[in-house]
């Protein structure tokens, strides 16, 4: 949402709690082909509820994936998410671009609770609002610039110059429509990975309803450490299945399903307010993506509580890919977690 430059062709850079995801793509006539994918996992505590603790790792572990995939190019999108976003859809009346960008600054001191200083702001216009013809609806995002600079001030460290810092929301979003058609109702994007959740119901190409949750892998791996009384890197390998010690299968398993019920509940909990908020509205698919999402089980469950149909997010199936230069198998493991950084590959800085 906030463009730093003017430039095509960026690099795709999601910068998770657990790790660094890219994805470089390129449009030909043909649709979008994969250029470069890759991952790199941080150590924890780099990265705690967004908030970057040791800045020298997280950009040497940048430069050392970019350098890994023989990346030349060195203009990035990148994305934020949780309590350093703001995002409101507001009704204003029906204007001209630019009478509305003279309006917006003064309209988003209603709802951002900062000192305007303090933001960027940005909008989007999503057409007419539905019960007043005579008003636009208008998608507000403000972002802290504390947070902004520090993401930036990162990627220069790496090497590397930001043009595009997106929204987690919307970079996941521009993955779904590349890869799926349009749906007759609403679909919930729910992205699960260490530390967050985030869930965008989306509705006729436009962001209907937002919402961050403090949940994720991290979750399981802190339960096993407490449970078996094991290091963090030992629970983490215990969790994706590697034998640790004398561990105790159906102990363990009450951990996952611990964590799937949890996760579960909260979910059902924002589509239950949602439907308070829009009565009218249905979601008639959940998409989850994310790492976290391959939990177990965790799937079978989420359906089971909503009743809503559920699928796993695949980023890549529209994409061009060639099976000589990608192990199509590898690929395949981690779609789920790629996804916003496709969602970023796909941004022009050009583009609100």
């Amino acid at each position: 949402m906030f463009g730093l430059g003017k430039k095509k062709g960026l690099i795709g850079l999601d910068i998770g709690s657990y790790s660094i995801k890219i994805a470089e793509l390129s449009e030909e006539k043909t649709g979008y082909h994969l250029k470069n994918i890759g991952m790199a996992l941080l150590p924890p505590d780099a990265i705690t509820e967004g908030v970057i603790r040791d800045h020298s790792v997280v950009a040497d572990t940048i430069r050392s994936l970019v350098d890994n995939l023989k990346i030349k190019e060195k203009f990035v999108a990148t994305s934020i998410s949780g309590f350093s976003v703001i995002i409101k859809k507001i009704e204003v009346p029906s204007m001209s671009s630019r009478e509305l960008d003279d309006l917006i600054y003064a309209e988003a001191t209603k709802y951002i609770p900062y000192n305007m200083e303090e933001v960027n702001i940005s909008y989007q216009t999503l057409g007419e609002a539905p019960s007043r013809p005579k008003n636009s609806e208008v998608l507000l995002v403000a972002a802290k610039k504390d947070i902004v600079d520090e993401y930036s001030n990162l990627l220069r460290s790496a090497g590397l110059e930001p043009k595009v810092i997106d929204v987690d929301f919307f970079a996941l979003q521009n993955a779904y429509e590349l890869n799926y058609p349009p749906e007759e109702g609403c679909v919930a994007l729910i992205d699960i990975g260490a530390t967050k959740m985030n869930i965008n119901v989306v509705k006729n190409g436009s962001p209907l309803f937002t919402r961050d949750a403090s949940a994720g892998g991290y979750q399981i791996t802190h339960d096993i450490q407490n449970k078996f009384g094991v290091s963090f890197e030992e629970a983490e390998r215990i969790k994706l299945g590697e034998a640790v010690g004398d561990i105790e299968k159906q102990e363990l398993e009450n951990i996952f399903v611990s964590a799937a019920s949890a996760w579960s509940i909260e979910i059902k909990r924002v589509i239950d307010f949602f439907y308070a908020t829009y009565p009218e509205d249905k979601i008639v698919k959940i998409i989850i993506s994310g790492g976290s999402a391959r939990l177990p089980g965790f799937d079978l469950l989420l359906s089971k509580d909503t009743g809503i149909t559920l699928e796993h997010f695949n980023p890549l199936a529209n994409l061009e890919i060639d099976p000589e230069k990608f192990d199509l198998e590898y690929l395949s493991y981690i779609a789920p977690q790629m996804a916003i950084s496709i969602g970023l590959g796909l941004r022009r800085v050009d583009e609100k």
